[in-house]
């Protein structure tokens, strides 16, 4: 397990015997911020931070120098300005970072059909039957890295091991802009002496649970008997960190996946309160959800709700529904419950989002006789037809007609309000 910043890097630069290591893991450096420097030459080496200079913005990336004085991803980007007052301040372009996405993806589906992309910067290659062509895994991670570079200008880091968490285990250690073997036969050595941190599914509440058990190293959470690590976490999580810890992992590179989420969240520029705005907001991110799952044939069986207060204290709140939906207008009925029985007042709302989650396919999912959301359903289809054809916001509900007529006059007469969408 690397460092952000790099300190610990360690690459592999010795013959060694990569036979075993055929599960390479992908990931770009510092993506978002390595994109931006490809057409900022004069920030290069130095810090920099991608995102917007506003009191509410978060980091979205930085550049390794930046990370040195302590900078992350998600910090407020208040907090990384103090830590770091020196670095230049980039903002973020995502039509970009997804443009190079797809390039970097097409170089890696040349290099093997068995790819499994895990987000737009990072993913799993199995290179077994790529090696009697292209030769042995390192050669084959080095191949990657270097086309990468030729053809983006970027750089990216790989780990090889023969499981999926011991190959994201090295391409961490690596960065950046490195390769790391770690073939079967040295798993064991290398996991023992990490964290109880480094294991997969091991959060900071997971971690706390195990250290009150004397459990620091992967090495104590191996040699603890299975029956003392499930009555900590629980039986199926306490068996699946058994095996991590034990160089375990049976899991194969997935080339065909569904999303198992689809959700969108809004960051207020100031905590808000008012419980029309807010009622508005969830009306908005809740149609956007029901876009996405009808977009892509989705439907959900459950919907939950996201608030994060002024002192970063976050709550999240689920309901199953009896029949699973994607119409937006069922979405946003049931996310408004789940916030009115929280009972919450005025209490101030920095961050509102709503998800759907058990995703199925649509009309998958046994209907009952009579469809309570057969007339909204075919009024949001008519509205996914308009928008295709003449774009997003043409039309819609009157409250977010209205909202968008305020936010334009607001506009007109200077006040300029605005929305940051995470």
């Amino acid at each position: 397990m690397g460092r952000a910043d790099g300190s610990d890097r360690r690459v592999t630069t010795e013959p060694i015997d990569d036979s075993s290591a055929t599960i390479l893991h992908v990931d770009m450096d510092a993506f978002f911020a390595s994109v931006e420097l490809l057409d900022r030459p004069d920030a290069r080496g130095k810090p920099a931070i991608v995102g917007h200079p506003g009191p509410r913005s978060v980091v979205t990336s930085a550049t390794y120098e930046a990370r040195k004085f302590g900078v992350r991803s998600a910090m407020p980007m208040s907090q990384a300005i103090r830590l770091c007052p020196q670095a230049i301040i980039l903002p973020p372009h995502m039509h970009k970072y997804k443009e190079y996405s797809e390039k970097v993806m097409a170089i890696f589906s040349e290099v093997t059909p068995l790819v499994e992309a895990l987000s737009i910067d990072e993913a799993f290659l199995d290179v077994a039957g790529a090696r009697r062509l292209l030769g042995s895994p390192k050669r084959i991670a080095e191949l990657v890295r270097a086309r990468v570079f030729e053809e983006t200008g970027l750089t990216c880091s790989v780990g090889a091991a023969p499981t999926k968490f011991m190959a994201k285990l090295a391409s961490g250690r690596a960065k950046p802009d490195g390769v790391l073997v770690i073939p079967e036969s040295a798993i064991i050595d290398y996991l023992r002496p990490l964290p109880v941190g480094a294991l997969w599914g091991v959060g900071a509440s997971t971690q706390q649970a195990l250290e009150r058990l004397g459990m620091r190293t992967v090495a104590d959470l191996a040699d603890a008997p299975l029956s003392v690590l499930q009555k900590a976490v629980g039986d199926a999580s306490g068996s699946k960190l058994h095996e991590l810890a034990n160089g375990r992992d049976p899991r194969s590179v997935v080339t065909e996946t569904r999303e198992k989420s689809v959700g969108h969240e809004m960051t207020f520029e100031t905590d808000v309160s008012d419980q029309d705005r807010l009622r508005r907001e969830l009306l908005r991110l809740s149609n956007q959800v029901g876009e996405r799952l009808r977009k892509n044939g989705l439907e959900g069986r459950t919907v939950a709700l996201k608030l994060r207060f002024s002192d970063f204290r976050t709550v999240t709140r689920s309901r199953t529904l009896g029949e699973a939906t994607n119409v937006g207008r069922r979405i946003f009925e049931e996310v408004w419950q789940i916030y009115e029985g929280l009972d919450l007042g005025r209490t101030p709302i920095r961050l509102i989002g709503v998800r759907a989650e058990q995703l199925l396919e649509a009309g998958g999912d046994s209907l009952a006789l009579w469809d309570p959301d057969d007339e909204w359903r075919e009024t949001e289809r008519t509205l996914d037809a308009v928008s295709a054809r003449f774009g997003r916001g043409m039309i819609g509900p009157a409250s977010l007609v209205k909202r968008q007529r305020d936010a334009e006059a607001a506009a007109d007469d200077g006040r300029n309000p605005r929305w940051l969408s995470d």
